[in-house]
């Protein structure tokens, strides 16, 4: 397939974190996307027009990860002060702080209802918060893991989490099931294809592996860049006929889905690409990075 329709043209560049920005996330609908990083700040951007919106700041120290309800009224962030937060959009206000990892958090998703929130920490577990009561304490604690927790996805019944012990696992809220598919090597990110049926996992082997979710084969291995000791997003483009992701020495990569070549990479930061993210609907992306700027990439 022709790399034609990837989104390889710098559109605007989004500035105003001071040091690295640890993600960037399209909203649902793709039309803002929401940064954060190590100066304590989560930033809320129109990426389309270049402009910034909003500045959320209560973290005491990095935050690492942010997510947005499908409504955009509320966000979820966490970080190195160990608290999962809970966000009024457009207020600011935080509403509430979950406690109860013993180390810093690395990922946080909502539920599809906004509901919940999941996150994944150091401390080797993954704990779930119910949004709408007053409860501080997780409804639900994960701690089959042998090392940190990295990275989460979750599906309708279903949460999925890659952790530094090599493993991606799927535990079935519903009937209370684990199954778990050992990589090897450490993982840093996992992301689900489009259609559902597919893991891509980000390890420190500078390697992405994809993984069938029915049976757990491994069904193909991405290589070229670099990838040896930052938490590095990855994610398959909204037609699931690419996989991207970054590279330790400021590149970005695409790769055909299905043969694995490299079919188009470029310098995109200056430093490490800490994160992308694909929009839902366009060929657009936004990367972030080490070197403190988030992009946005059209075709």
């Amino acid at each position: 397939m022709s790399a034609g329709k990837l989104p390889q043209t710098e559109a605007n560049v989004l500035r105003g974190h001071e040091g690295a920005v640890l993600a960037a996330r399209f909203n649902t609908n793709g039309e803002y996307c929401l940064s954060c990083g190590k100066d304590r700040t989560i930033r809320l951007w129109n990426p389309h027009r270049g402009l910034h919106i909003k500045t959320y700041k209560s973290h005491g120290r990095e935050v690492r990860d942010v997510h947005v309800t499908q409504d955009n009224s509320k966000l979820c962030s966490c970080g190195g002060d160990r608290q999962v937060f809970y966000w009024d959009v457009a207020t600011g206000r935080v509403i509430r702080k979950f406690r109860g990892h013993d180390s810093e958090v690395n990922a946080v998703k909502f539920n599809d209802y906004a509901s919940v929130v999941v996150s994944a920490g150091y401390d080797r577990s993954v704990r779930a918060w119910d949004c709408r009561s007053h409860s501080t304490e997780p409804i639900q604690i994960i701690d089959t893991f042998l090392d940190s927790v990295m990275s989460i996805c979750l599906t309708k019944t279903e949460i999925i989490a890659g952790s530094v012990d090599g493993s991606v696992r799927t535990f079935d809220i519903r009937i209370g099931r684990e199954i778990s598919d050992n990589l090897g090597q450490p993982v840093n990110c996992i992301s689900l294809s489009n259609d559902g049926n597919c893991v891509l996992a980000s390890c420190l082997d500078s390697t992405l592996r994809l993984l069938d979710r029915s049976s757990g084969e491994l069904l193909q291995e991405y290589g070229g860049h670099t990838c040896k000791s930052f938490k590095l997003d990855c994610c398959l483009t909204n037609s699931d006929a690419h996989v991207t992701g970054g590279s330790e020495d400021g590149y970005i990569y695409f790769w055909d889905l299905v043969d694995a070549q490299v079919v188009s990479s470029f310098r995109a930061h200056s430093s490490v690409v800490t994160s992308v993210s694909y929009h839902p609907k366009e060929d657009c992306m936004v990367t972030a990075s080490v070197d403190g700027t988030i992009r946005v990439w059209k075709a």
